[in-house]
C-alpha cells in the first residue's frame, strides 16, 4: 500500500512524458477557456471572426518568435515538423539540392526520414544517413562531420534525439557546415522550451519544431523559422492567397510572393492549434526557466543514479551539458516493457517505451514523490532481472 500514490500525488507528480506531451498546472482549464472563447466568437452572427482568429495565430507567432529570438517576420505556423521540412525543401532553389546530398543522422525523428526517402528521387538529391556505431545509442558528432563535405546541399541536425536525449554540438556542426556551403536546418523539438535556443546566435538557416513536448501546447501547432537572407532565395511550391504581401490582391495573373516568411503560407491558415496553444505559450513565457532547468537536471540525476543501481544500461549521456531533458534506459532482456509501464501507471507514474527502451522526462508538474515512485519501480525491475 505504501507504493500506491495518494490522490494528491496522482495529479501529475509522476508525469514523465515531456518528450511526447507537455503538461503544466491548470493546462486543461486554460485550454478549455481558450477554445470556448473561440467557439463563442466563431459562432456569433457578426463580423468579428477573422480578426479574432488571425489575432490568435499572430499571438502564437509572436510568442514563439520571442522564445527563439527570431528576426522579425521570419517565423510562421505549420502543422508539424514534417510539413515544415517539406515546405523548406519544396521552396529551395533547384540547384541547392539537385545532384547533391541531403545529410541527416540515423537517430533523427523517423517521420523526417520517411519524408526524405520519399522526396529523394523527385527532387534529385541523394539521402545520406549517418549511422549509429555498433552498440551506440546516438550518432556521434564526429561521424556527422566525417560524412559532411561540400557535396551536401542540405543538412538537417537533430538538436536533441528523441531516443537517447543526446544533445549535439550545434556550434561545432554549424561551423563545419558553413565551410561546406550547405543549407543547414535544426529540429529543436525535443529541447525547445527547456533549453535556450537563440536563432541569431545559433546561425542555422532554418529551424523547425512543434508546440508539443516542453512547450505544452496542442497537436497541429508546428513552426517553421527561416533566416531572412534564406527566405529571399526561396519560392515555395505550395502557395496561395496568404503567400502574398497583399492577401486581398485578386488578380489571378499577378501573383507575387510576400517579401518575408509569409511567402511560406498558402491558403487560409489553420488557427485551432494556435488558439489551443497560446495559453501554454503564455504560461511558458512567465516561468523562471533557470529554476525549471535546474529542477529537471536534479531529477534526471536521481533517475540515472537509480538506473545504475538497478543495473540498467543508460541510453542517454551522463553529462547534463550533452543531454536534453530526458533519461532513456535499456530494460534487461526478458523484462517486458509494457509490464513495467503498467506497474508505473499503478504507482501514478507515466512514461513510455520504444521496444526495450524506457523513456522518462520529468518536467513542470513532476515532483520528487513521483520520481521516488519511478525509483522504486526500477528497483523492482532489478529484482526481477
Amino acid at each position: 500500500m505504501a507504493d500506491t500514490p495518494s490522490q494528491s500525488d496522482a495529479a501529475g507528480s509522476g508525469y514523465m512524458l515531456y518528450h511526447s506531451i507537455g503538461q503544466y498546472p491548470g493546462k486543461a482549464q486554460d485550454m478549455g477557456r481558450a477554445l470556448t472563447a473561440f467557439a463563442e466568437c466563431w459562432g456569433a452572427p457578426d463580423d468579428g471572426q477573422w480578426g479574432y482568429a488571425l489575432g490568435q495565430r499572430q499571438r502564437f507567432i509572436e510568442l514563439w518568435s520571442r522564445l527563439l529570438n527570431a528576426p522579425a517576420s521570419s517565423l510562421t505556423t505549420t502543422e508539424n515538423v514534417t510539413s515544415a521540412l517539406a515546405a523548406m525543401i519544396m521552396a529551395l532553389p533547384a540547384d541547392a539540392l539537385e545532384c547533391r546530398a541531403v545529410l541527416v543522422a540515423g537517430d533523427c525523428f523517423p517521420s523526417l526520414h520517411f519524408l526524405l526517402t520519399g522526396m529523394e528521387k523527385r527532387y534529385g538529391f541523394t539521402l545520406r544517413t549517418v549511422a549509429l556505431r555498433e552498440g551506440a545509442h546516438w550518432v556521434e558528432d564526429e561521424d556527422v562531420i566525417a560524412a559532411w563535405g561540400p557535396e551536401v546541399g542540405l543538412a538537417l541536425l537533430t538538436w536533441v534525439s528523441s531516443t537517447s536525449s543526446h544533445r549535439c554540438d550545434l556550434e561545432t556542426l554549424i561551423a563545419h557546415g558553413r565551410r561546406q556551403g550547405s543549407v543547414i536546418g535544426v529540429d529543436v523539438t525535443q529541447a525547445a522550451g527547456l533549453i535556450a535556443y537563440d536563432t541569431m546566435a545559433v546561425g542555422a538557416d532554418f529551424s523547425i519544431s512543434t508546440s508539443l513536448k516542453w512547450m505544452c501546447g496542442s497537436p497541429g501547432g508546428g513552426i517553421l523559422q527561416v533566416m531572412p537572407d534564406v527566405i529571399a532565395r526561396c519560392q515555395p511550391s505550395l502557395r496561395g492567397w496568404f503567400s502574398q504581401d497583399d492577401i486581398f490582391s485578386w488578380d489571378i495573373n499577378a501573383f507575387s510572393y510576400a517579401p518575408d516568411i509569409r511567402r511560406f503560407d498558402n491558403g487560409t491558415p489553420s488557427v485551432m492549434a494556435c488558439v489551443a496553444s497560446v495559453p501554454a505559450l503564455e504560461w511558458h513565457a512567465a516561468q523562471d526557466w533557470a529554476a525549471q532547468r535546474a529542477k529537471n537536471r536534479a531529477m534526471c540525476a536521481t533517475i540515472i543514479e537509480a538506473a545504475d543501481e538497478a543495473g540498467l544500461t543508460l541510453a542517454s549521456p551522463r553529462d547534463a551539458d550533452h543531454r536534453g531533458g530526458s533519461v532513456m534506459m535499456r530494460l534487461p532482456e526478458g523484462v517486458e516493457a509494457q509490464a513495467v509501464l503498467q506497474i508505473l501507471r499503478e504507482r501514478g507514474v507515466f512514461a513510455d517505451a520504444r521496444g526495450s527502451l524506457l523513456r522518462c522526462s520529468p518536467g513542470f508538474v513532476t515532483t520528487e514523490a513521483g520520481v521516488e515512485q519511478l525509483v522504486k519501480t526500477l528497483r523492482t525491475v532489478a529484482q526481477a532481472g
